[in-house]
């Protein structure tokens, strides 16, 4: 399998790194390296339900809201993830930090490399990988769903599972486009995943991804709330 993987990557979109994409991926190696130790310290509970698409064996789409990433780190995942990280000079320090983390990183962005990137995203599904999507990305508006998610999930025949987290305690970043929270050291992470959806009637009708990421998070909260209490 790690052969496929290096395969889907290699064929994946390419540009040639500056030096200043070079130094800003190495750094992101050492944070990832940080953030791996500074994620152990959560207490992460996770809430599934019936039907669940964690169970299938096929490869599977995650998609979630921008803004939680941090806290859907705290997962164990069932295998490795792509995921699509911008050619921009943040992307490569992005980049840097998802890769050690086990991620499997695709370049791609909404002006250049995009379609590309999404055809590195099916060939990884395809080849056994899950993928994972920010489905309001890459710059918003925020809560308003693309079309990304969907149209990978169609193009591989997989099942798009929505997905939310919450943290406490953690720092909401406003003055970030997706206020981006920033799970502290020992939080509580609560995660909770929605029944399968289908891929064509998500792209059909965004507001059903929208509606099943929210409930996702309305269980999250509730299952935090009671964490806190105890």
């Amino acid at each position: 399998m790690s052969g496929q993987h290096s395969a889907v990557q290699a064929r994946g979109p390419r540009l040639a790194p500056h030096a200043g994409h070079r130094w800003r991926t190495a750094l992101g190696h050492v944070l990832g390296l940080l953030l791996w130790i500074w994620i152990r310290t959560w207490r992460v509970k996770v809430l599934s339900c019936q039907p669940s698409g964690l169970q299938s064996r096929e490869p599977i789409v995650l998609c979630f809201w921008h803004g939680m990433q941090m806290a859907l780190l705290g997962w164990p995942r069932r295998r490795r993830t792509a995921v699509m990280v911008s050619w921009s000079t943040d992307g490569a320090l992005q980049a840097g930090v998802l890769d050690t983390l086990g991620l499997l990183v695709v370049r791609g962005s909404s002006s250049r490399g995009a379609s590309s990137g999404l055809r590195a995203i099916v060939r990884a599904l395809r080849a056994g990988t899950d993928a994972a999507f920010a489905v309001d990305g890459p710059r918003g508006p925020l809560g308003v769903v693309q079309s990304g998610a969907a149209a990978a999930a169609e193009l591989a025949g997989s099942e798009l599972i929505p997905m939310a987290a919450v943290a406490w305690p953690a720092l909401v970043l406003s003055r970030t486009w997706d206020n981006y929270r920033l799970v502290l050291p020992f939080a509580r992470v609560c995660i909770a995943f929605g029944p399968p959806l289908d891929p064509r009637c998500a792209r059909e009708d965004p507001s059903r991804v929208a509606f099943a990421i929210d409930e996702a998070g309305i269980r999250a909260q509730a299952a935090l709330r009671n964490r806190r209490r105890v």
